[in-house]
This record gives C-alpha cells, sequence and structure tokens, in this order.
C-alpha cells in the first residue's frame, strides 16, 4: 500500500470511529449487578447512610392501593421532613441544590425545600434491565453521539462515557409502553394569579418497548405524542401530534397540527427546539417539554459527573392532587405539595454550538442514577445569567414497575412567571394503556380527534 493510500485508509478509519462509537468494554460492563445496579447506579449508599443503597426498589403497593386504580397512594404519606431550606439557610446547602431552587429561595421568602428520607423506589422489569446490560458493551452512538443503532430497549449507556451517552440514556428512559392519561397544564403570571392554559387528552406512546427483543435502529421512532386539547375554549379542538426518531439528522422531529378554524392537518415542523410553547404562557420553549426532549444537534454535551443532590422525589401529592389551584400558589409551586430528597445524580451540560441558534447558550441538567430521568434543570441566557429552571416530578407506580415523571414545570425567572402541566390527580392520575393503532397514530388521525 502506498503512503498516500494508508493515510487514505487511516483518516477513513478515523472518520468512521467519529461516526459509530461503541461503548464500554466487557470487563467495565461486569461492575453492573455488582457495584453498579443494572441501569448503572451505585449499589451501596453514601457515606454517611443519608442515601442508603439499594434494595431492587418499591414493587409492593401499600394497604390502601385498590387494586387496577390508577390513583396511586403515597406510601410514605406519615414521614415528617428532615430538614427544611428556605433563604435564611439555603447558602449552607447550595452544593446539592440546583441554582433554580437557591434563586427561589433567595427570593421569595414563603420558598422553602421540605427534605425527607430517602427512599430510592426505581424499580424496572426484568427485560428491561437484561436489555441494559447487553447495550453496555453492544449500543452504538452515531453521527458523533447525535443518533443511536443497535441499542436494545432498555437503557442504552448505563455506564455512559460521554454527556451526549447520558442524555440519551434520559430520552429513552423507560416510562412504560403507552400511556392515555387526561391532564391540565397551568400558568401562574407574575401577578401570582392562575389560569387554566391547556385541558387535554394526552397519548404517549415508545413503540420500542413493544418489542424487547428487536433492537432499535437508527431509522426508528422512539417516541410519539399525541394531544387533544378540550379545554379552555379558546384552544378546544385543537390537536397536536409529534413523532422522534433514533437517527434525527437523518430523520428530524416530524410534526402535525389541526386547527379547528383551518379544519385541516398541517405540517408544523417549528414544533421543536427554542420555538415558545404557547401553553406556558411564553415561560418555556418546546424543548423544555419533560424538561427536555428532542434532537441533541445543537450542543455539545459534556459529562461534568456525579453528585449529592436534594431534588424532587415520590412526589405522590403532588402527582394525584386533586385540587390543581392549591398547588398554584403565588411565584412558586405551593411548598407542601413537593417532597424532597437527597439523591445522586449525573450532572450534564449543554453549551450552545458556534453558529447554533437557540435562546439558551447553557443548560444544565440533573439526571437520577436510578431512573435516568431529568429531574430538574437550569438554563441560561447569552450573558451567562440564570434564565429559567425546570423541575419533574418523580413517582414510582409501584403496580407496574414503572417511574412516572408525568408533572413537570419550568420557572421564568426574568418574566417571573412558572407554568406546571401534566396535572392528572383531578382525571384519575397516571393510565397505562395498550398502544394504539399505527391508523391512530397517522396524521389523519389529527382531524378526527380535534373535532369540537
Amino acid at each position: 500500500m502506498t503512503f498516500a493510500k494508508t493515510v487514505l485508509a487511516a483518516s477513513l478509519a478515523m472518520v468512521l470511529a467519529a461516526q459509530a462509537q461503541a461503548a464500554v468494554s466487557t470487563q467495565d460492563a461486569a461492575r453492573l449487578g455488582t457495584s453498579l445496579t443494572l441501569v448503572g447506579a451505585e449499589k451501596a449508599g453514601n457515606a454517611d447512610g443519608s442515601i442508603p443503597a439499594y434494595n431492587g426498589g418499591l414493587t409492593t403497593p401499600p394497604a390502601s392501593f385498590k387494586s387496577g386504580d390508577s390513583m396511586r397512594p403515597d406510601p410514605f404519606a406519615s414521614e415528617k421532613p428532615l430538614l427544611q431550606i428556605d433563604g435564611k439557610n439555603v447558602e449552607q446547602y447550595k452544593g446539592m441544590l440546583s441554582a433554580t431552587t437557591v434563586e427561589l429561595a433567595k427570593r421569595f421568602p414563603t420558598f422553602r425545600v421540605d427534605v425527607f428520607p430517602t427512599h430510592r423506589t426505581v424499580s424496572l422489569p426484568q427485560a428491561i434491565l437484561d436489555n441494559g446490560v447487553k447495550n453496555a458493551s453492544g449500543a452504538k452512538s452515531l453521527e458523533n453521539g447525535l443518533a443511536i443503532d443497535n441499542v436494545l430497549p432498555g437503557v442504552p449507556f448505563p455506564i455512559p462515557q460521554s454527556g451526549n451517552e447520558a442524555m440519551w440514556n434520559f430520552l429513552l428512559r423507560y416510562q412504560g409502553v403507552s400511556i392515555s392519561s387526561k391532564y391540565d397544564s397551568w400558568n401562574v403570571d407574575s401577578a401570582g394569579v392562575p389560569s387554566l392554559a391547556t385541558t387535554g387528552q394526552a397519548f404517549i406512546s415508545y413503540p420500542i418497548y413493544e418489542n424487547l427483543a428487536q433492537p432499535i435502529s437508527s431509522a426508528d421512532v422512539y417516541y410519539q405524542m399525541k394531544l387533544s386539547y378540550t379545554g379552555p375554549a379558546r384552544r378546544a379542538g385543537e390537536a397536536v401530534m409529534l413523532k422522534d426518531a433514533a437517527n434525527p439528522l437523518q430523520q428530524p422531529r416530524r410534526a402535525w397540527q389541526y386547527l379547528p378554524g383551518q379544519r385541516r392537518v398541517k405540517l408544523a415542523p417549528n414544533l421543536a427546539y427554542d420555538t415558545p410553547n404557547p401553553g406556558t404562557a411564553g415561560a418555556g420553549t418546546y424543548d423544555d417539554v419533560f424538561v427536555f426532549n428532542g434532537a441533541l444537534d445543537r450542543y455539545d454535551w459534556k459529562l461534568v459527573g456525579k453528585q449529592e443532590m436534594i431534588v424532587p422525589y415520590n412526589t405522590y401529592k403532588l402527582t394525584y392532587a386533586q385540587d390543581p389551584k392549591s398547588l398554584t400558589t403565588a411565584n412558586h409551586l405551593a411548598p407542601d405539595y413537593v417532597r424532597w430528597e437527597k439523591h445522586r445524580v449525573w450532572v450534564v451540560e449543554g453549551n450552545l454550538k458556534s453558529g447554533a441558534r437557540h435562546i439558551y447558550q447553557k443548560r444544565r441538567f440533573y439526571l437520577d442514577e436510578d431512573s435516568w430521568t431529568a429531574l430538574a434543570s437550569d438554563q441560561y441566557d447569552a450573558r451567562g445569567q440564570l434564565y429559567r429552571g425546570s423541575f419533574a416530578f418523580l413517582s414510582q407506580s409501584y403496580d407496574k414497575q414503572i417511574p412516572d415523571s408525568t408533572p413537570f414545570m419550568i420557572y421564568d425567572l426574568v418574566g417571573g412567571s412558572y407554568n406546571i402541566n401534566g396535572v392528572v390527580g383531578p382525571y384519575g392520575g397516571i393510565k397505562y394503556t395498550d398502544p394504539l393503532s399505527k391508523a391512530q397514530w397517522s396524521s389523519e388521525s389529527l382531524a378526527g380527534s380535534g373535532i369540537r
């Protein structure tokens, strides 16, 4: 082989290595099930015992649970806070709080963090755990980490080596196969006045989990959502559908919208990235939904590391609250409804790529080590100032082996408003259903679902 051909071959090999990267070695993967759980969390508790060892999660419903019900009683309702953090002592604990939490405590005397005993309640089906172990040495990322291939349904990278891999763990986290719930979204403006943004019927599907033996290819849709709005009157009859694929560079988000006044379904490619989400009254973007969603391509992602943090967790009281107005106090959610616990989280930071456009210059995410749920985030503007912050409210559906984070919220720290979405308590809680048919996931189905 000539020198030129040798150089060309070496260059091609480097390009291919950048485009398709395998996960960890078999030796490293052997830590899963020993020092690590099968999703990559540390099995052991922390040094002072405030985070217990993982023992399989919560799989036994409390005695008050009615079999088959979608309203799940709080198994820890009798517990009392170990600690309360507010503006007077927040500096003492700021190293374990998101920047947004610290800012809220400093800004509002009525805001507080009630810290309860930590319970590692997350439990997943064994087949999904087994797939994660196989993924550890078999899953591949493509497009410099922006896409995935050869991933079995489960945690794709239980021992993440990059920020992209950790974010894919979040995007593909197991939340069941199909969820169908009626919900409210509420806005609270800077004057402290709550208003109903939307009432809707949500269908959320993770089709990759319908066949656990089938590897996910880069063309597969891993997430799809269909929303049909029933209120308030100004939005009744609207409908939206989104689909995200495992290689968003080859297959960008597909989105459709039905507006009653136009009486037709139209493509809506702008329902992504930093397009303002009208349901939040300007407090959030489309990729703020569920703390983050969509493609990773506008940011450079850095795996900062793991740390102990105080985050919302086991929030049954909030998730299943039946009076949404009791949640929406002025300036912040009612502290009585938010349970906080100390957990280990993966910290991932996204910095806007040179030449890319987004209203957030930097984003920092806090991913639960046991479920890979994004429990909180901090968003910064082009000046490097804290702009917005999000939270998701995790509770284990103990009768289904499914961790749920349907309720989520965002604070606009500049505008002084906030939005909470996924308020399902008034409508019977979190409901897991059979998947919709392919016809019901066609764009044409939106016109029927959106009719007033």
